[in-house]
């Protein structure tokens, strides 16, 4: 099975493309929701992460104050290397198992936004990476999340480099806002993989 990773800095669209590979019938493992998973009440992560942060983290219902918790850590860099030990060896794990139990499938895509900083590139056979202009970026989140472009601005620079996504590339895919032109690059990506992904199982097929 080919495994497609799908990264892009915030605000690229990412879900927007990942949506367009489901409705292809790609199977699609998103480690966003993965690492929700982790922090769910009773989970060994969320136990970690108030020990290591305390539990003015959580809000009322003893649930991860995300919005919090955040804030702290783009404003300690300490602080989200802490946090990024606690989860990302555990997002990885379930990564692994998750794409292991996929059968009778061409190709997967795994949609992992901080791949440049996660380093899960060793999962993967291709990289395709949402590309997006950063104004456009801005706008969404600010739309999105509901914050200011200060605020804006502050969560792209503590994410990689433009220029460190694009270097693992193997495939861009330029979303500008155009929905019919995205829906063409999805529709020509999909056409590729599922041939790369039948040229791949021919080969390694010994018979």
């Amino acid at each position: 099975m080919l495994v497609v990773g799908l990264t892009g800095g915030i605000g690229s669209g990412k879900t927007a493309v990942s949506d367009r590979f489901a409705q292809h019938g790609v199977p699609v493992i998103d480690t966003d929701l993965i690492a929700r998973e982790l922090v769910e009440p009773g989970q060994p992560a969320l136990v970690d992460i108030v020990t290591e942060f305390g539990s003015n983290c959580l809000d009322d219902d003893g649930r991860l104050h995300r919005a919090r918790l955040r804030e702290r850590v783009f404003a300690d860099p300490a602080g989200r290397r802490r946090l990024e030990a606690i989860l990302h060896p555990r997002i990885r794990a379930v990564t692994r198992e998750r794409v292991a139990a996929l059968t009778a499938i061409s190709y997967c895509l795994v949609v992992i936004p901080l791949l440049a900083e996660t380093g899960m590139t060793a999962l993967l056979d291709r990289v395709l990476v949402v590309d997006a202009p950063e104004a456009e970026q801005i706008r969404r989140v600010m739309a999105r999340d509901r914050i200011d472009a200060v605020q804006a601005r502050a969560i792209l620079a503590a994410q990689a480099r433009r220029d460190a996504r694009l270097a693992l590339a193997d495939d861009i895919l330029e979303n500008d806002g155009d929905f019919m032109a995205l829906d063409r690059q999805v529709a020509a990506l999909h056409r590729r993989y599922s041939a790369l992904a039948t040229h791949q199982i021919k080969t390694d097929d010994p018979g």
